[in-house]
């Protein structure tokens, strides 16, 4: 005799949700799409789980050592495995499986996505767009508005398709249910599936007038004007995710809109993190003596003093006036100094040069 709950590698007094637990891990295992699989051992698990799943089945096992058909004393035994081909699918012991039921929460082990066929509900697609941002944008943050050719819901009936004012009524393909189930026979034996009813999108209802505007569709493509808060310090080639903001679709959930992000070049600053950069070229004069000068930043020009005896390459800094960091707090502003040397000197200024370097300088 069999021992199912052997084959189930599960106690005697195992719950329901336990025999179902052990069904999924071996039938994940063993199903013969798999690369593990065993057309013989996925019967056999599959044979003990229909008599263990089963209340009054499992009664007559523990009984009786086998399933029998219930019917009266000289109904025979009737064993719950399979027929030619799969399950047995009338009076003889098989077996109707719900796939949303086995397999709720479970990856698909026939290679799939996971669910086990259990409808999400629709999804419009989403949408991407790319934008160029001025520098100064980019590092102070800007409100922008974009116009977008995609679907929206219909203005007119808001996405019902039902011409306004009407009633709707029950969809009868569905009998209102907005889902559609289906039994099909494999050699797990036989399948019950439940997709959206294609009728009625999942609505459950139909409208007695149509929308005139979309025709019933519920969706109409038009332009739409978008704004869009970019947040301060946003870098070249990041993505701003807005949800719900893409395509419409009837009976379900909107995608989202995606939007990259261009930075265009400053032509005098640079980034580097949170601190902006710059480079200020002096005269060779001012580098020995000091002195001041205008340097440009995002907001406007500042002034800055060029200590005495200021090295070639070295930075000064300006505080606060780089990249947003976190509310009012900012990154620095470096600004490398470059001392310019004079390819050609008069003869004062060569004489004033040996005159330096007579003294040591």
């Amino acid at each position: 005799m069999k021992n199912y709950y052997e084959t189930l590698g599960v106690e005697k007094g195992a719950s329901k949700d336990e025999v179902k637990k052990a069904f999924r891990k071996l039938a994940s295992k063993y199903h013969p799409d798999k690369k593990t699989g065993d057309e013989t051992r996925f019967k056999e698990i599959s044979e003990a789980y229909s008599i263990l799943s089963d209340d009054k089945k499992r009664a007559e096992y523990d009984t009786y050592g086998r399933s029998y058909a219930g019917g009266g004393g000289g109904a025979g035994p009737q064993w719950g495995g399979f027929g030619q081909g799969g399950f047995n699918g009338g009076a003889g012991g098989g077996v109707e499986f719900d796939l949303n039921d086995i397999f709720e929460n479970f990856g698909d082990i026939f290679g799939g996505g996971g669910g086990g066929g259990r409808s999400q509900g629709s999804r419009g697609n989403d949408v991407s767009v790319d934008i160029e941002l001025p520098f100064k944008d980019s590092i102070m943050g800007v409100r922008r508005s974009l116009r977008i050719m995609k679907n929206n819901l219909c203005d007119t009936c808001g996405g019902s398709g039902a011409k306004p004012q009407t009633e709707m009524s029950t969809c009868e393909t569905c009998n209102g249910n907005g889902k559609i189930r289906e039994t099909k026979q494999s050699v797990l034996g036989q399948f019950a599936t439940v997709r959206e009813c294609s009728k009625c999108g999942g609505a459950g209802k139909i409208p007695k007038e149509k929308c005139q505007n979309c025709k019933g569709v519920g969706i109409e493509r038009k332009e739409e004007t978008i704004d869009i808060n970019i947040p301060p310090g946003i870098q070249n080639g990041e993505m701003i995710r807005m949800t719900g903001r893409g395509e419409a679709v009837k009976n379900g959930v909107a995608g989202d809109l995606y939007i990259k992000i261009h930075v265009q070049d400053h032509k005098t600053i640079t980034r580097n993190g949170s601190t902006l950069e710059s480079t200020l070229r002096v005269k060779l004069s001012d580098a020995l003596l000091g002195a001041t000068y205008s340097v440009e930043t995002l907001e406007d020009k500042v002034d800055i003093k060029i200590p005495a005896g200021v090295k070639h390459g070295e930075i000064l800094r300006l505080k606060g006036k780089g990249v947003p960091i976190q509310g009012a707090t900012r990154g620095d502003f470096h600004v490398k100094i470059i001392i310019d040397i004079p390819q050609k000197l008069s003869r004062k200024a060569k004489k004033l040069i040996e005159e330096l370097k007579e003294q040591g300088i």
